[in-house]
């Protein structure tokens, strides 16, 4: 993950006083498990470049991380992307120029505008391009940007911006400080006062006038909490923006569609939710009458922590089952599932290579065996809907597919299995785009 910013024209070389950077001794320093460099590819009187560079220690994330024994470190991108983290890390070597504070003698070049070129990548974004540029051509750039190459999926979601204009040294990193964070949408950090404060400090004299300014904040501070707190916040916006939408979300009415189906089972006594995230689906079906066990099996151990907080928060009412929460995966055969009622995939295929689907659906419905399986997946007809032809919903995603795609791959998996299968849809219907949803219900014959 790296970031170079280049000056032309007369005084370029005073950057490296700005940035406090001798371009004659390399920058290299420690900061946390990652070893952040500094050179200068060009340093004439008339242009220079710098080039920031972050290179972390996979080996030592996962020793310092509490979640030894988390499974998704080895299929994680933070080698790569740059994102929050890497803002963190090069935060302290741009300090200088970030706040201001040259030597005295440099301090009337702090708010000189150089004619600049700025770029920074990989990123990963659920942003569309235009979205991007939306971002940054407001505040004066010109925006160029270039996708990656993914083996994976038909169009990369990772990005590389290029921005050109005439901006200041410490502009130019307050609005990278900042957007970069809003394009990657994640922290990697807790969030607390502490976020408001830097965010008033980098977005000062140029995100009160931002047309995005309510993304920005929103993407920022990401909690009502903090975000209501921002001088940024403007009230007027709050039930658009903030609060939650009078429509009902595609998510709940998945999770509902789904706990009424089940509710009309004759065999509802053991659940499975296999790849059940932080619990979300797992704790509402605890509230199902006639259900005695719910295993909650995930691989990553964040979301199990998360999880297992959201099982105990819940208040204790007759008749209501606490979820186990497991780890495992389904990629290894795991015996504390066969012989289930149900076992449940909500939006888990698409995050898996799809050469690896039919193994894992053999192993399910031959060997697990349960007397309901219930799929959901997105539909990649409605995503156009959502402005979304050439995306997919999730950065994540390895594949979204059409109704007759989904179709195709439910036959083949269940041709020499013994089990009836029924397609539905979920969510709010289009004549020609069909639903958001796409569930199959596979029920075994005997049933």
């Amino acid at each position: 993950m790296q970031l170079s910013l280049t000056v032309r024209g007369s005084g370029a070389e005073v950057v490296s006083y700005l940035i406090a950077k001798n371009p004659n001794n390399p920058y290299e320093r420690d900061e946390k498990g990652f070893k952040v460099r500094l050179v200068y590819p060009i340093f004439t009187k008339d242009e220079v470049q710098f080039l920031i560079y972050v290179k972390p220690d996979p080996i030592d994330l996962v020793r310092n991380s509490s979640d030894l024994f988390d499974i998704t470190h080895y299929i994680n991108d933070r080698e790569f992307a740059v994102s929050s983290l890497f803002i963190t890390t090069i935060r302290k070597a741009l300090g200088t120029a970030l706040n201001g504070k040259p030597d005295e003698e440099y301090l009337k070049w702090v708010g000189h505008e150089f004619d600049m070129e700025l770029a920074f990548g990989p990123v990963a974004t659920d942003l569309r391009d235009e979205e991007i540029v939306d971002l940054f051509e407001p505040i004066g750039y010109k925006v160029e940007i270039e996708r990656g190459v993914s083996t994976i999926r038909k169009k990369s979601t990772a990005r590389f911006v290029t921005l050109s204009g005439s901006q200041s040294v410490q502009n130019a990193l307050k609005h990278v400080s900042i957007l970069i964070p809003v394009i990657d949408n994640y922290k990697h950090y807790f969030l607390d006062e502490r976020e408001i404060e830097k965010l008033e400090r980098y977005g000062e004299g140029w995100l009160e006038k931002h047309p995005l300014k309510q993304l920005i904040v929103k993407r920022s501070l990401r909690f009502n909490a903090l975000i209501t707190q921002s001088k940024f916040y403007e009230k007027k916006h709050r039930n658009r923006d903030y609060d939650e939408s009078p429509k009902v979300r595609l998510n709940d009415l998945r999770y509902e569609q789904i706990l009424n189906y089940i509710t009309t089972l004759p065999h509802k006594e053991t659940i499975v939710d296999l790849g059940a995230g932080e619990g979300r689906l797992s704790v509402q079906l605890g509230f199902i009458e006639g259900v005695h066990e719910i295993l909650s099996i995930e691989p990553s151990n964040k979301a199990r922590i998360k999880a297992i907080e959201r099982f105990e928060q819940v208040i204790k009412t007759e008749g209501y089952v606490k979820p186990q929460s497991l780890p495992g995966s389904l990629f290894y055969y795991d015996s504390r599932l066969q012989n289930k009622d149900i076992i449940i995939l909500c939006e888990v295929i698409e995050h898996i290579e799809e050469d690896r689907l039919s193994k894992i659906f053999d192993s399910i419905l031959n060997d697990y065996r349960p007397k309901t399986l219930i799929v959901t997946t997105p539909n990649q007809e409605y995503n156009v809907l959502y402005e979304m032809e050439e995306e997919m919903r999730h950065d994540d995603h390895r594949f979204e597919w059409t109704r007759e795609q989904f179709a195709e791959n439910v036959k083949e998996w269940s041709q020499n299995c013994p089990y009836q299968v029924h397609i539905q849809g979920i969510g709010e219907d289009h004549p020609t785009f069909g639903q958001p949803t796409q569930m199959a219900i596979f029920r075994r014959e005997e049933e």
